[in-house]
């Protein structure tokens, strides 16, 4: 039994497919209304998200920091990004993507993320029990 259980907790956890498009579309509309550029989808942003809601579905925790202490830029790093400037969304429990672009765009923390200036770049992932993370950033420097 004891086996079991110890392959169980090592196995992937499950995550939901995000729509890349509804997503970037939601994040640059809000952007447009304030004359930002775009953001790009970047598919190792997404890999930074990715693991990041798996890391706290898996190991039952809520917070920017991850298990292993590892801050967003550390993650961001590790997926084979160079940036020049980070930051990073989580939530937990809305179940869209529309419910949790809602919840950011209405908390000031989360839509200064969304609007910051020096990011170009983003990536959404959600982990399983709809732990969303998105990652911001801008490459090099």
């Amino acid at each position: 039994m004891v086996l079991i259980s110890l392959l169980f907790w090592a196995l992937p956890v499950s995550a939901a497919d995000v729509d890349r498009s509804a997503a970037t579309s939601s994040i640059n509309a809000l952007r447009s209304d304030r004359n930002l550029p775009e953001l790009q989808y970047s598919k190792k942003l997404e890999k930074a998200a990715r693991r990041h809601a798996e890391d706290m579905a898996r190991n039952g925790f809520f917070s920017h920091t991850g298990s292993d202490g590892s801050g967003v830029g550390d993650r961001v790093r590790r997926s084979g990004y160079g940036w020049c400037t980070a930051a990073e969304n989580i939530a937990s429990g809305q179940p869209t993507l529309v419910d949790v672009m809602q919840s950011w765009t209405t908390s000031q923390g989360h839509r200064k993320n969304m609007l910051h200036k020096a990011v170009s770049e983003f990536a959404l992932a959600r982990g399983s029990g709809n732990i969303w993370v998105m990652v911001l950033a801008r490459p090099g420097c």
